[in-house]
């Protein structure tokens, strides 16, 4: 096996943003499609337990992997076509996604400026359907393009075979686990409109003196925003938002809203509204708790933190005590949005 790329009982701490030791029994990294369909006839490889890993941001490891991980390492960013209005761009899967922004950002290509600084790799962007200040991946993508472990076969599916979710699409539900995302193309504007709508924008623009809104303008006033809540996973271990934002009856928000009126809600449909699980935590005085070597960001309560040496059980153990805390009080379920191993 000249081409593969394999360690044994491998480190995984590295590869993960909480800075969680974990070891696998087998780490592949992935550099081409050549290496997938090797490891698909890999005689002992193919049977074991696998588990795919980009920028390790959105994973906690609470115990080592007995199977193999596959290193997604592709990597490539080209212009497909482009007329004067719009950009079709594809980029490899193991871009790391910022740098994919900050590449059409600096090119005045419109889309996907409200995503900046958002952690992982661009693999992840579909299997997420990624968003933040009111865009989500899903607003700009075209096709995804996927390796399927069982037909040991490449296919491109449309932004509808999606099936595109909240932080969710098919390959989180029926592909979980059964394809290798490859690539993406998006399409992007030459002329855009921004998405300006979420305050903390608005107000950023506005502290920043912008007199003129562009990409850029937009790109880094959420990089702004976003540095001064978010820590640095190279400074202390994160997976950003640990919990998703539950969607609960209106009927049911409305009630808790005569408890608590500064409560805040969107409106998702004409039955359910979202309401932010910081704010949630927040109000129960998670924020900026520490227990042991783990607890709740001090400016921000949805980022689980590992101060130094926190075992992955450890910090799992803690986002159970803040579910519980949310269900007991509010009668809201929290979801980590955080994939768990």
């Amino acid at each position: 096996m000249a081409h593969m790329d394999l360690q044994e009982n491998a480190t995984l701490q590295p590869y993960n943003t909480f800075g969680i030791e974990a070891s696998t029994r087998y780490l592949v990294r992935i550099h081409s499609l050549q290496q997938l369909q090797e490891f698909v006839t890999h005689p002992t490889l193919s049977k074991l337990p696998r588990l795919i890993l980009g920028g390790g941001s959105n994973v906690l490891f609470t115990q080592n992997w007995e199977g193999v991980t596959l290193l997604n390492e592709l990597k490539g960013i080209e212009i497909i076509s482009e007329d004067e209005n719009e950009v079709v761009i594809k980029s490899a899967s193991g871009e790391n996604w910022h740098e994919l922004v900050m590449y059409c950002v600096k090119r005045g290509f419109g889309g996907i400026e409200n995503l900046s600084l958002i952690p992982g790799t661009v693999g992840a962007a579909p299997m997420q359907n990624i968003g933040a200040y009111g865009v989500e991946i899903k607003n700009v993508l075209e096709t995804v393009e996927f390796f399927d472990f069982e037909s040991n076969s490449v296919k491109t599916f449309t932004n509808s075979e999606c099936e595109f979710g909240y932080r969710e699409s098919i390959f989180k539900r029926e592909l979980k686990n059964k394809t290798f995302i490859l690539g993406i193309t998006i399409k992007l504007s030459k002329n855009p409109t921004f998405n300006t709508s979420y305050g903390a924008i608005l107000q950023t623009l506005e502290e920043n003196k912008v007199e003129e809104l562009s990409v850029k303008a937009i790109s880094d006033a959420v990089i702004q925003i976003r540095q001064s809540k978010l820590p640095n996973p190279k400074e202390l271990g994160n997976a950003g938002s640990f919990f998703k934002n539950p969607e609960i009856l209106t009927e049911k928000f409305n009630k808790l809203k005569e408890q608590y009126p500064d409560m805040p809600g969107y409106l998702v449909n004409s039955e359910k509204t979202k309401v932010p699980a910081g704010w949630l935590i927040e109000h129960l005085g998670w924020k900026g708790k520490v227990v042991g070597q783990t607890g709740n960001h001090k400016k921000q309560a949805l980022v689980l933190v590992n101060y130094g040496n926190a075992r992955g059980n450890e910090i799992y153990e803690h986002a159970q005590k803040v579910i519980e805390s949310v269900k007991q009080h509010f009668g809201i379920q929290l979801v980590p949005e955080v994939n768990v191993i």
